[in-house]
């Protein structure tokens, strides 16, 4: 059984590993014309870490990710809200995954099994499979690719889920902007004791020449009522030196505009961290010192009744795009693809392997996404920043234990494999 996949991001180059594992032969066809490592950070759950793992990746992940040791979210002013610890979790540079699985699907598959610059303009099943057509970015000309099936792991703006479900209309924005940089984890930007946090060890080690540390926190300040601040340590590429990335947020009266000045997207951005001040880092320098910052609206999809018909389906954000919250837009992606692999091994009836799949995966990650509009810890982040504007000295003084356990709640629910 032949498979064409649409997309040669993290779902689709870790689908085209476990349908190889599972004895397909796999084309990927990927609109960019070439890869490089950029990119910001993401985290990769425990499931998604193990389904790497039994791919034969686990040594390749640790090589450039950092274990996370817990998760923690804090005030404004730095003071501790909740911390929960984390075992299994990675946080890592997107562009060094990408770069990494896409190492793997060459080694394994052959060097052309990601065929570059093909953006998929159209597809027509019929009983004996799949016929796409795909145009060549750099010479505009169209070609017909066969398969049994076809993927669409072509992203939040899929062509794929485009022609499955024409009159959709674009993603959905919630009215929250988000600003997100990486920015060199070295002396002017660590404030921090050492002996602070896992996070503030990681900070100060780097900025002393350090590499990679043995784990690190994943660091939430704020709420998204007033303004948010997410702040990770991901191992760059360059020596495995610590990098922070960071995820700032705030509801904005307009939505983010493309491609806007560098001069202007820093005066939007420090201007709802203003008077902010942490233990941990320098805000206005963590922002500053990014050598690139990218501006985008939160958004989302409805969930759909069904991700595709005949012998065409959906994996990844092209299925399921959901907010950035519980570490959830990667790690379903690839505990995607291998339910997928799994379901076409099974049975030698692509549309029932296809069906079976969706069957699997669709309420699960149609109710992560509806978990992750409702943002349950954010409304316990808003409630310390509403009773205790200036800080506090005890938690237990702002949040009785029942209000302080929703947070752990909320990432259960948003946390599915």
């Amino acid at each position: 059984m032949r498979v064409l996949i649409a997309g040669a991001g993290i779902g689709g180059l870790t689908a085209a590993l476990c349908l190889h594992a599972a004895g397909f032969p796999v084309t990927l066809a990927e609109a960019a014309l070439t890869f490089e490592p950029i990119g910001v950070g993401l985290n990769l759950l425990p499931a998604a870490v193990a389904e790497l793992a039994e791919l034969g990746l686990g040594d390749d992940l640790h090589a450039i990710a950092v274990p996370v040791a817990e998760m923690a979210h804090f005030d404004r002013h730095g003071n501790l809200i909740w911390s929960e610890p984390r075992d299994g979790q990675y946080s890592v540079h997107r562009g060094e995954l990408q770069m990494m699985l896409l190492g793997a699907v060459r080694s394994r598959l052959g060097h052309d099994a990601v065929r570059f610059g093909k953006a998929v303009t159209a597809f027509a099943p019929d009983e004996g499979g799949v016929t796409t057509t795909v145009r060549d970015r750099a010479s505009g000309e169209l070609t017909s690719l066969r398969a049994d099936v076809l993927i669409g792991a072509d992203g939040l703006h899929s062509t794929v889920r485009r022609l499955l479900h024409a009159g959709e209309g674009p993603p959905l924005a919630n009215g929250i902007t988000m600003w997100r940089g990486i920015t060199p984890a070295d002396s002017t930007v660590v404030l921090a004791d050492p002996a602070a946090t896992p996070l503030a060890a990681a900070l100060t080690a780097s900025a002393a020449g350090g590499t990679t540390p043995v784990r690190g926190t994943v660091a939430v300040y704020g709420c998204n009522a007033k303004a948010k601040l997410v702040v990770y340590p991901v191992a760059h590429a360059s020596g495995g030196r610590i990098h922070l990335n960071w995820v700032a947020e705030a509801r904005t009266a307009a939505p983010a505009q493309p491609r806007r000045a560098r001069e202007a997207i820093e005066r939007t951005l420090l201007s709802h961290f203003e008077g902010w001040s942490l233990p941990h880092f320098d805000v206005r320098t963590l922002f500053t010192a990014a050598p690139e910052i990218l501006e985008l609206p939160m958004t989302d999809r409805d969930p759909l009744p069904a991700w595709g018909e005949s012998r065409v389906t959906l994996l990844g954000d092209a299925a399921h795009p959901m907010y950035p919250i519980g570490s959830n837009g990667g790690s379903q992606a690839i505990i995607d693809a291998r339910v997928l692999a799994t379901a076409l091994a099974m049975t030698c009836d692509p549309e029932a392997a296809l069906r079976a799949y969706e069957q699997a995966r669709l309420p699960v990650t149609s109710a992560i996404v509806t978990a992750c509009r409702a943002m349950p810890a954010d409304d316990i982040l808003t409630l310390v920043a509403d009773r205790a504007p200036h800080g506090f000295t005890s938690i237990a003084d702002v949040l009785t234990p029942a209000e302080l356990a929703t947070v752990t709640a909320a990432y259960t629910h948003t946390s599915r494999g």
